[in-house]
């Protein structure tokens, strides 16, 4: 307590942010709801770099583009840590996820196995397996448009357990699917809703209390959801285990690396399958975010789903659906992506960096163990910023049409924030903006899209609303989805017969 004490009085120089209460600093102001929109509140009102403590942990909300890539890239070394939480990572078992590990030998570990399997140059070979559960996708969303949430979940749900253990799913209502909702759910609305801060992180003593304690009822949820992750850890990488045995298993991620049974320590076997793990939970949420992000657009500007469909038909024409190799051909979908990215940001504050020792930016002291946020909401004063960004509150694809300056373009470019930052960027981001680009593109080509009617034909507004701690993740909105012909369920019946 002392520690904390003298920190809140005697850290050196002024940091902007809103006026803490003297020792419990800041807690009235967070919420689990939305919270990029108070962080970007605090962003007008303080500038690039906000601070705000709660019992002494600092936090620290980067606002601009300049102050985000000075700290988070060019100062990796001392900001590529994760914190350290004992509710996420000791109590909860978090602490072994790629988003967790702290920085050091097992990180390095960790994102080898990764670049291994998902760099640049190993994402072809996963085209043919996007493409086949692109056009599963498709036929399902045409035959049942309303049940768009559950069937974009078990794209990326499926996808990523195909790509990663080589185990196919066989319904919405799949055991792995389900358990791998249920623990995504868990990490980004229960353990990181907040600011991922607990009491017990700022008094790890706390972690002693019985159970019977009054108090202590974090405890007895951090077990549930504990018991829950490790099932979720352990299950899928059995399979793969157990296909090996038999012979039976598909070729994926976990089954290449433990093909070779010279490499299979147990440290190693620890590492692959917390990684394998980590990148079905780094996914899910991802491409659910960014696809109903994307379907809002389309619903809200009908004249983007037109022009794009007019590219697509001049280039792919009616007989095929888009494929990758088409990418190059069709810019337009690729803007709409990007604005996607821009307008959508699915994920508005980023994850946080922990500092590894005190610093000082433009005169503010910062001090070792703060917990750093890049404010990607207001890249929005990065990616809403009207300087970059004219109409920046406006979904205008066409604003990645214009030949621009290569510098300026880089500073634009969306995926310079939405997948993180520095050393601890998303390590799966070629798969993940490889199945999205198909899948947009496979959309725009078979589907109209259009605002709800009520019973007397008049368009219904979609009531949009965001409940999601981490991800920007639109609620389910109604709205309407068809084939766009005849013709294109035919073309749909073609794909099924030549994937079965």
């Amino acid at each position: 307590m002392f520690s904390l004490v003298a920190q809140y009085i005697y850290a050196p120089g002024h940091r902007p942010g809103p006026s803490p209460l003297p020792l419990l600093g800041n807690v009235c102001h967070l919420t689990t709801k939305e919270l990029w929109l108070v962080a970007t509140e605090w962003a007008k009102q303080f500038g690039d770099v906000v601070y705000i403590h709660l019992f002494g942990q600092g936090l620290i909300f980067l606002n601009s583009p300049e102050a985000t890539m000075d700290l988070l890239d060019k100062k990796g070394s001392i900001y590529g840590d994760k914190p350290g939480l004992v509710m996420a990572g000791e109590l909860c078992g978090c602490d072994n996820m790629v988003a967790f590990t702290r920085y050091g030998d097992k990180s390095k570990r960790q994102r080898r196995l990764l670049n291994q399997a998902f760099g640049v140059q190993a994402i072809p070979s996963y085209h043919p397996l996007i493409e086949t559960e692109t056009h599963s996708f498709i036929r399902r969303l045409v035959a049942e448009p309303s049940e768009y949430i559950n069937h974009v979940r078990q794209y990326a749900g499926g996808l990523t357990l195909s790509v990663v253990y080589g185990y196919e799913t066989s319904s919405n209502d799949d055991k792995f699917l389900n358990l791998g909702q249920e623990c995504v759910d868990i990490l980004s609305n229960r353990i990181a809703s907040g600011g991922g801060i607990w009491p017990v992180d700022i008094f790890p003593s706390l972690k002693h209390l019985p159970t019977w304690a009054p108090g202590s009822g974090f405890k007895t949820k951090a077990a549930a959801w504990k018991s829950r992750m490790e099932e979720f850890v352990n299950q899928p990488y059995s399979f793969v285990k157990t296909s090996l045995k038999s012979g039976s298993y598909k070729p994926s991620f976990c089954s290449m690396l433990l093909e070779d049974e010279k490499n299979c320590t147990p440290q190693f076997e620890f590492d692959l399958k917390h990684t394998a793990n980590s990148m079905y939970s780094a996914s899910m949420d991802t491409t659910m975010t960014v696809f109903c992000q994307f379907l809002l657009a389309m619903v809200l500007h009908p004249e983007v789903l037109a022009k794009a469909q007019k590219e697509i038909d001049s280039v792919v024409g009616p007989d095929r659906l888009p494929t990758f190799s088409d990418r190059a051909s069709l810019p337009y979908v690729d803007a709409i992506l990007n604005e996607t990215y821009r307008w959508g940001v699915p994920v508005p504050l980023s994850l946080p960096h922990r500092l590894m020792e005190d610093d000082v930016y433009q005169g503010m002291f910062m001090p070792k163990g703060s917990l750093i946020f890049g404010n990607v909401w207001y890249v929005s004063a990065i990616m809403r910023d009207e300087t970059l960004f004219p109409d920046a509150s406006v979904f205008l694809p066409e604003r990645y049409m214009e030949n621009v300056e290569p510098a300026l373009a880089k500073k634009r470019d969306p995926r310079r924030y939405v997948f993180g930052f520095g050393r601890r960027r998303c390590p799966g981001v070629n798969l993940v903006e490889s199945s999205l680009w198909l899948l947009v593109a496979s959309v725009l080509a078979t589907s109209e899209i259009s605002k709800a009617q009520d019973a007397f034909g008049n368009p219904i507004e979609p009531k949009v609303d965001f409940n999601n701690a981490v991800f920007r993740l639109p609620d389910r909105f109604d709205c309407e989805i068809r084939p766009r012909s005849e013709h294109t369920l035919k073309v749909l019946r073609q794909t099924e017969v030549a994937g079965s």
